[in-house]
């Protein structure tokens, strides 16, 4: 394998981060608030983040809770998936996908990815559909809608809830329609690295009344309606525990660096088209890379930027790029390592290499590069002049 030369530097290069995130005056008003207020956990700017999120994506009801693993979790017990029950989803996703599936019990069926948008074909999906399958979880990879028309179809001809996992997709829409007031129940992910963040926090989204009074109960310990108003003037000690529950609530302190996020995600959504489609310029005539597809009548979120290395262009692969990239300074990132190929999930499931050869396909040439509001023009400048040196230099 090819490494990257010393730098002929004294000092290493400026370090460009794969990620930095957007915080400042405002989110620290926000906790400060939070402090001063002495709601610390779940209270009042909970309850505003809810509606202002449910208004964004144009939802009924939204549910805070501490993470979009809970919330796929919550959903997934809310919509009756229990032991022996299958779910249809990628294996190009991140571990908590498939997690949530398997707390319940239930065994995570793969569909296969149409290679070009990274996202779950739908063709796949009504192969993997059998009679006990409970729900369907696409999941829209760094922000791109998956193809949700016949993926509905499949579903309301069986019967079968789908569960978005929308962990990238806050902002994005599909035919009009945003992500969040589509399917039965959309999970978002308000954690770190995300296009609006609490530090680590989610959404749960629905149109069903019943549905979303269920998910509150389970978000706290299966308590009766406004047990966290107990400590409140006006609340009462009395409670009763309806159901077997989980701790997955959002705390005040969170919901206040998310409300401060709100007033400027337009503008930082702006930002990240921005960049995206000067990426898409500045790259344009590198026959090295396949770029991130966008596709009509649809709104990318714009959460990643994902490269594909073409085959048998480059004298390296995808990770000694990396480290190439590396070595010059520059932080990059990989989105994702196939679900089926960890080692849990070989050997509790018996996936192997192969089975699913679009994913793994995709998987071994992908590479994130640096995306976020606050990525300088000029930092952008210096990735894309990497790339392009490195190219001219291993060029078959």
């Amino acid at each position: 394998m090819l490494r990257p030369r010393p730098s002929r530097r004294r000092s290493s290069p400026r370090w460009i981060p794969y990620y930095r995130p957007q915080t400042g005056r405002d989110e620290i008003r926000q906790v400060a608030d939070s402090i001063r207020s002495g709601w610390l956990t779940t209270g009042p700017k909970v309850g505003r983040l809810e509606e202002r999120i449910g208004r964004l994506v144009g939802a009924r009801h939204a549910v805070a809770v501490n993470s979009c693993t809970a919330a796929l979790h919550m959903a997934l017990t809310a919509c009756g998936v229990g032991r022996g029950d299958e779910v249809v989803t990628s294996p190009y996703t991140f571990a908590a996908t498939g997690e949530s599936i398997l707390y319940q019990g239930a065994r995570p069926v793969f569909a296969d990815i149409v290679p070009e948008t990274l996202n779950i074909d739908p063709v796949a999906v009504a192969r993997a559909v059998t009679r006990r399958t409970r729900a369907i979880v696409p999941i829209h990879i760094a922000g791109l809608p998956c193809d949700m028309e016949p993926i509905l179809s499949i579903a309301r001809r069986r019967g079968i809830p789908v569960i978005d996992d929308a962990a990238h997709a806050l902002g994005a829409r599909f035919r009009g329609r945003a992500i969040g007031q589509i399917s039965d129940v959309t999970c978002f992910s308000f954690y770190a690295t995300k296009n609006l963040t609490t530090g680590e926090g989610g959404m749960l989204t629905t149109a069903d009344t019943r549905l979303a009074e269920r998910l509150r109960r389970l978000s706290l310990h299966g308590l009766s309606h406004d047990a966290w108003k107990r400590y409140a003037r006006g609340g009462t000690w009395r409670y009763d525990v309806v159901e077997l529950g989980f701790k997955y609530n959002m705390t005040d302190v969170a919901a206040g660096i998310g409300l401060a996020q709100l007033d400027r995600f337009p503008v930082m959504q702006r930002q990240r088209r921005r960049l995206a489609r000067r990426y898409g310029t500045l790259l344009e005539g590198c026959d090295a890379f396949d770029r991130p597809h966008e596709v009509p009548g649809t709104t990318h979120a714009w959460h990643l930027y994902i490269l594909r290395l073409r085959p048998r262009v480059l004298r390296i692969g995808r990770d000694a790029l990396i480290e190439h990239l590396r070595a010059r300074g520059i932080g990059t990132s990989v989105h994702f390592l196939p679900l089926h190929l960890h080692s849990f999930y070989r050997k509790t499931l018996g996936f192997r290499k192969g089975d699913f050869p679009r994913t793994e396909r995709e998987s071994e040439r992908a590479l994130s590069l640096p995306l976020y509001p606050g990525l300088s023009t000029r930092d952008q400048d210096r990735v894309v002049e990497a790339l392009l040196d490195l190219v001219r230099r291993y060029r078959r």
